[in-house]
């Protein structure tokens, strides 16, 4: 690894300290795990650029954090009783009964960032269509599905993120397939989402 990224990586620190005890401070922890958890879309760019273009990196790391508070809220409904017990804090509590109408402009969010990231990255048609359609179905789906009084639905609709990251993942793969076939990439390297 570059010494750039090796020195970035060490950024993280304080949100990776801070994380655990924000339930007790705040009732956004998950948007502290979320800046702990996506500093790793930073530091996967810089370690195969060398470096980190803003212009990509930060829209993709505001997508990761936005999703986060999505999955993580979900996954939070399930531990509201023993939450409030506790006396600690979450977005689940936070939002309430009005969670599915917060995390459907988080879901927004995290869709229209993830396409600004790849429309700065030059990403193509492939990866716009895929991301916007089935990204956006998919969570729709969720949110439609999901019941916040129901661990188990809450445990499933969860779990279902790693579809979502299958898609932004085969979004990737489609628009780099699209491109060597195509032969209109350029010829200039920069890494892809």
């Amino acid at each position: 690894m570059n010494p750039y990224t090796i020195f970035f990586c060490f950024g993280s620190m304080p949100f990776v300290i801070m994380y655990p005890f924000m339930k007790r401070i705040t009732y956004w922890p998950q948007l502290f795990l979320g800046l702990a958890y996506n500093w790793g879309a930073l530091a996967g760019w810089s370690a195969v650029a060398g470096s980190i273009d803003w212009t990509v990196a930060l829209p993709l790391y505001a997508a990761g954090v936005s999703w986060t508070l999505v999955y993580d809220t979900v996954y939070g409904h399930q531990d509201k009783r023993d939450d409030i017990a506790a006396g600690v804090k979450s977005t689940s509590l936070l939002f309430g009964d009005h969670t599915k109408t917060v995390l459907s402009g988080f879901s927004a969010a995290t869709i229209s960032l993830m396409c600004l990231s790849g429309y700065m990255n030059g990403q193509g048609l492939p990866f716009f269509l895929t991301v916007a359609g089935a990204g956006s179905a998919h969570l729709l789906w969720q949110l439609k599905s999901v019941d916040i009084n129901s661990p188990s639905v809450c445990w499933r609709i969860f779990k279902s993120n790693a579809w979502f990251g299958a898609i932004i993942f085969s979004a990737i793969l489609a628009d780099l397939a699209y491109d060597r076939i195509t032969n209109t990439g350029d010829t200039e390297e920069q890494p892809s989402l």
